[in-house]
């Protein structure tokens, strides 16, 4: 079976935030990915709102009809907010404000104490909790020590890796955590970086059961439409196993 396919609509309201207008309307975006087949809609509200607003949070939690995935820094703001909008899951992330984009994963295995609360007041809400996290064991065995259900494992160092063999050890690294993590007992997601040129041989790991894909996405869509660039990625996952 292949993995479900988790679009990220955060890039939509990059474009709309770029010009303080009402469009494109990353909740109009979240409906067209349904409609073309998206298992879950992925959406990041950072700190600094520099895309996604509660506003998109609040709609969306009432008019997505699959699953709403909510990534979110493990701040007491965030945790309040996800507790009263409650998503369907929470993936927790690190997050700085200068960043383009997420860089690593957290460390779970530096903080256990502190993410074990948020972990647990987001489960006493029903909602499922993801950690994102590096390829590292040392990460992978904290996110079971805390009780996360979910580890979604980052995938930047295998989509940024130009020659060969650094992709073949980068994606080495993704397949021996992800099998680590269900021998655990953990659902296993993965997502950064992913297009339609290397997601192949990621969604072809038999325990990844999640990919959450944005940027490739949205940029096709751009090009081709939303439906179209939907299915085309749901194709591809299709085709890997």
């Amino acid at each position: 079976m292949a993995p479900r396919l988790g679009v990220n609509v955060d890039h939509v309201a990059t474009l709309r935030q770029s010009r303080r207008t009402t469009y494109p309307d990353p909740v109009q975006a979240a409906m067209l990915a349904e409609l073309a087949g998206a298992d879950q809609i992925t959406i990041h509200l950072r700190e600094d709102r520099r895309h996604i607003q509660e506003r998109d949070l609040a709609v969306l939690r009432k008019t997505v009809q699959t699953r709403l995935n909510l990534e979110m820094a493990a701040t007491q703001e965030m945790v309040k907010l996800a507790f009263e909008t409650k998503p369907d899951s929470c993936t927790l992330v690190p997050e700085r404000r200068e960043e383009l984009t997420t860089e690593g994963g957290l460390d779970v295995a530096g903080n256990r104490d502190a993410l074990r609360k948020v972990v647990r007041t987001l489960k006493d809400a029903d909602i499922t909790v993801s950690l994102f996290l590096d390829p590292d064991m040392d990460q992978i065995r904290a996110a079971h020590r805390v009780e996360a259900d979910v580890v979604e494992i980052h995938t930047g160092r295998y989509a940024d890796a130009r020659l060969a063999q650094d992709r073949r050890r980068e994606l080495a690294r993704v397949v021996d955590v992800a099998k680590a993590a269900a021998k655990l007992g953990l659902q296993v997601a993965a997502g950064h970086g992913l297009n339609y040129q290397n997601v192949l041989p990621v969604a072809a790991v038999a325990e990844i059961e999640e990919l959450n894909i944005g940027h490739a996405i949205v940029g096709h869509a751009i090009m081709v439409g939303m439906e179209r660039a939907v299915r085309e990625m749901q194709e591809l996952l299709a085709r890997a196993r």
